[in-house]
């Protein structure tokens, strides 16, 4: 029985570590000659960093992410709306983590190479087609800069964990097109600052239209006592803009957008200047995709990016494609290799990842911050003359639950891979 894995992503990488760990074989397919640590920072919310614990990995983690402790909204002139604990500090048995995501990417590959050996994880090999046999499946791969064939490899299922253009996607709906741009543009990049606030804040200002996220991705200051901020800048373009829709990730130009942070200067935050100071920033359209009607075909699923592309607004994408890694893998416990195991996984991930898809379309979480614009355009000296407190707290409850990190419920519920004697059950982290 072998898993073949198109895409050495955080989901592909999680999939192969959790076969690895009930004794299915897998190998991991990845198009780039070379997997290397890029991108900038992510959070990995407490129900995800529980399965990755379930990997042997809290250590890892640990030693490259900071603890996040709380998460907190502004307004665009830098005033309270909300906070609330995260993690351990929520009462969560597991952390949540602000890592670089190519840390937590390198993190992965690691384990990989550890546990399945070197000649499981393949680069140079993009997927270009499939064929299924009367005991399992074929699929053929390319190298993508050379146009030039780089094998055919047989297995019992074929899973595609490759991204957002996803290759398996695009031959399971032809017609699908590209990316969805609903009009906003991300600026993001890594800044070495001082702390603030509690120093492992995770902090949104602004509102729908104008908006900035920051949180520390370090743990430990530079000889000039300055951490490594990971931020974002946000805003929603007019409709004459002319965006390169080529371009899914170029360098940024701070011209571009700094103007319109020029003057949110906060006594607790200086947001001009973690955009000046940073040495390298990249440009981002805000593209997700539509939800679709099926995962799963014959012997071939989708699964994280390739199956739900979400926009970056919760935490959710990367956390999102590890629990789907998890719940495939229960099920190829359950049922083997197969078809069956497949289309159990979809019943229970594609709904759940739909809802979230169109939740974070609504803003998620962030309506908070979009409700206040809407009210109290110039301001205000009390959030709860703007927005309820019950309202404040029924939009956090609402998207813990859609998205499944309710505190009580997650901290009840038994771990989605059941433990053999093989894999005894792990200790939650504990708090500093």
């Amino acid at each position: 029985m072998t898993v073949l894995i198109s895409g050495g992503g955080i989901g592909g990488l999680t999939l192969a570590l959790s076969l690895h760990q009930i004794g299915v074989p897998a190998k991991v397919f990845e198009s780039v000659s070379e997997l290397k640590p890029l991108g900038v920072g992510i959070n990995v919310l407490p129900h995800a960093v529980r399965e990755l614990i379930e990997l042997d990995l809290y250590d890892r983690l640990d030693a490259a992410g900071v603890a996040t402790k709380e998460l907190a909204y502004f307004s665009k002139r830098g005033r309270p709306i909300w906070s609330e604990p995260r993690g351990l500090e929520a009462g969560y048995k597991w952390p949540q983590f602000s890592i670089h995501r190519g840390t937590l990417q390198q993190i992965l590959l690691d384990a990989a190479i550890e546990r399945l050996g070197p000649e499981n994880i393949l680069t140079s090999h993009h997927l270009r087609d499939w064929t299924e046999t009367p005991d399992g499946i074929r699929a053929s791969f390319i190298d993508k800069a050379t146009g030039q064939p780089a094998g055919d490899h047989g297995g019992d299922v074929l899973i595609a964990a490759d991204g957002i253009h996803s290759a398996a996607r695009e031959k399971l709906y032809p017609n699908e097109g590209p990316p969805i741009w609903n009009g906003r543009i991300l600026w993001r990049g890594v800044t070495a600052a001082k702390p603030f606030l509690s120093g492992r804040t995770m902090i949104m200002a602004g509102h729908e239209m104008l908006k900035f996220v920051c949180y520390p991705i370090s743990k430990q200051p530079d000889r000039n006592g300055k951490f490594q901020i990971n931020w974002i800048a946000e805003r929603h373009m007019p409709p004459s803009y002319q965006w390169r829709r080529e371009d899914y990730n170029r360098t940024a130009k701070l011209e571009e957008f700094l103007p319109w942070f020029a003057d949110w200067t906060f006594d607790w935050l200086d947001v001009p200047g973690l955009i000046k100071n940073c040495s390298h920033a990249f440009e981002y359209p805000l593209v997700d995709r539509d939800p679709i009607p099926q995962w799963t075909f014959g012997r071939v699923t989708l699964m994280g990016d390739a199956a739900h592309p979400m926009y970056p607004i919760g935490s959710n994408g990367a956390s999102q494609a590890i629990l789907d890694a998890r719940v495939l893998t229960r099920e190829i416990q359950a049922h083997g290799a197969s078809h069956a195991a497949l289309a159990a996984y979809e019943a229970e991930r594609r709904p759940a990842t739909s809802e979230l898809v169109l939740l974070n379309r609504r803003n998620g979480p962030e309506q908070v911050m979009q409700l206040v614009e809407e009210r109290a355009p110039d301001g205000f000296n009390e959030v709860t003359d703007v927005l309820s407190r019950q309202e404040l707290e029924e939009i956090a409850a609402n998207y813990k639950r859609v998205a499944g990190f309710q505190v009580e419920a997650l901290n009840a519920k038994p771990p989605i891979v059941p433990r053999t004697k093989a894999s005894p059950e792990r200790a939650p982290a504990s708090p500093r």
